[in-house]
């Protein structure tokens, strides 16, 4: 059975390049009916904390990435790594180092090239029993390394191809270090035989580390596992993404108001190309077209537009009924519900949902979007009041529009749009002006859905009133917007 292993370590939350690991590797596993393996790996103690490993696994379940074992933590295993590079020790394939960090540094330093290629020396390799028990005697500590043997290591990749690496380009790595911690060669390669992992599915900046790997499992006499290296993210700049790039954890993204599908097509595609012509895949559609062979060798660049995109792609196919309860809590964090939206009011919310979101990208959109329907203080966009209410004429046009809607019967879309345009004709003016002027003293933006759609849901009073407060905006009277400060003629 396929194996393979999300190892994050909890020394920060799971972001954009780990998550994408995460899916990869359960993609992988879904579509070969095998195994997806949680692993956490907290070996070191100073930077590991409970509240990351709580994100990550939230994180993990918001997307909907559910492990078969786990979550497995490295921190409850220590005496086992400790045990498997003892018996190393005993086989003569690793051993004691007694030099200090301090006696390391002075010997580099001193090599003819300054240090640059210096790789330690195997100062301790030969030591005899007399002189391992002096600096016992002496109390210097000791860590264990690894013996390199001089061969050619060579494994291919299942999507770099082949890979050789000379072994004499390698120095004797420490596995247990002197605090008698294990160190992430050790503790990974233990695992991952103890585990059966078959598969090893992880960012190709570990092409480095899988040499000295691969011979620490030869040296356990185990099976090696198939290794395929993923490249990495890059920001904007063509640099390895990091925070500088703004990136957010994954429980961020959720907070302001993405959606799970959204995310997974966004790591996906930048990772290979689920399909020609469709733009958005479900997660059962993913897994069938999941090929870890077509993954690309290039590095993807992080774009958020284009999630942006995804995730109003998402929004704008799901039904008002399935937003509803992800609205709710954005309007609750904003401090706009009340009880009559999921009471009496339900039907007109829905609408009013289903309306808004065709042009929301995110979730969070809603709460803006849906501010002027429920209460009348919202900000007006400053460059749409000076674009839209200048125009002299509307100072005697909007008053008989406002009094065409109070006389109307029935104040329906097609009612509104019928007498906007009846009115525009009689006064020998283009209906947009109309239009435009409305949509910014009803709303307080310059662009928005259907407008008599929005008339109709936001209901004949509320438009009446607030096409009557530019009567009280006399000439040169300062408005005030979020922004700045705009004259209204």
């Amino acid at each position: 059975m396929i194996r393979v292993r999300f190892a994050p370590s909890p020394t920060g939350s799971l972001h954009t390049g780990t998550a994408r690991t995460a899916l990869l590797n359960w993609l992988y596993a879904r579509k070969n009916k095998g195994e997806f393996i949680l692993r956490i790996e907290d070996t070191d103690k100073v930077r590991s904390s409970g509240k990351m490993t709580h994100d990550i696994l939230e994180g993990l379940e918001w997307l909907g990435l559910d492990w078969d074992k786990g979550p497995i933590f490295q921190s409850q295993r220590f005496p086992i790594y400790i045990q498997r590079a003892e018996d190393l020790v005993e086989k003569g394939l690793a051993y004691h180092c007694y030099c200090s960090s301090e006696e390391i540094s002075q010997r580099k330093k001193a090599s003819p090239d300054g240090g640059i290629s210096w790789i330690y020396d195997r100062h301790c390799l030969n030591l005899s029993e007399e002189e391992k028990r002096t600096f016992e005697d002496m109390g210097k500590i000791r860590a264990i390394r690894f013996f390199i043997p001089d061969v050619e290591i060579r494994y291919r990749d299942m999507i770099h191809g082949d890979i050789t690496v000379k072994s004499r380009m390698l120095e004797d790595f420490v596995l247990v270090r002197r605090d008698g911690l294990p160190t992430y060669h050790l503790s990974v390669v233990v695992d991952d035989i103890e585990q059966g992992i078959t598969h090893v599915i992880r960012g190709d900046d570990h092409i480095s580390n899988t040499p000295k790997q691969i011979l620490l499992y030869r040296a356990f006499q185990a099976g090696l596992p198939k290794f395929a290296h993923i490249a990495l993210i890059l920001g904007q700049d063509k640099k390895k993404l990091s925070k500088r790039h703004g990136v957010k954890s994954v429980l961020q993204f959720r907070d302001e108001g993405y959606l799970p599908l959204a995310f997974l097509n966004f790591m996906a595609q930048m990772s290979w190309s689920p399909g020609e012509g469709q733009f958005l895949f479900s997660l059962e559609e993913l897994i069938q077209r999941f090929n870890l062979k077509k993954l690309s060798k290039g590095s993807p660049v992080y774009d958020e537009e284009k999630l942006n995109w995804l995730n109003g792609r998402v929004i704008s196919e799901m039904s008002a009924e399935d937003l509803f309860p992800l609205v709710r809590r954005m309007l609750e964090e904003a401090g706009l519900w009340n009880s009559d939206l999921d009471g009496k009011k339900k039907t007109w919310t829905i609408k009013v949902i289903n309306l808004l979101k065709q042009r929301s990208r995110s979730i969070k959109d809603f709460s803006v979007r849906m501010r002027p329907f429920l209460i009348d203080d919202f900000e007006f966009d400053s460059e749409g009041m000076d674009k839209h209410l200048r125009d002299e004429r509307l100072k005697d046009l909007l008053p008989k529009i406002s009094a065409d809607f109070k006389e109307m019967d029935g104040f329906t879309a097609e009612n509104i749009e019928n007498v906007v345009r009846e009115r525009a004709k009689k006064e020998g003016v283009k209906a947009a002006l109309f239009i435009h002027s409305i949509r910014m003293l009803v709303l307080g933006m310059p662009v928005s859905p259907g407008i008599f759609e929005v008339l109709e849901l936001i209901g004949r009073q509320r438009t009446v009133q607030r096409i009557d407060q530019f009567q009280k905006i006399t000439a040169k009277k300062v408005c005030r917007s979020p922004s700045k400060s705009v004259e209204v003629y």
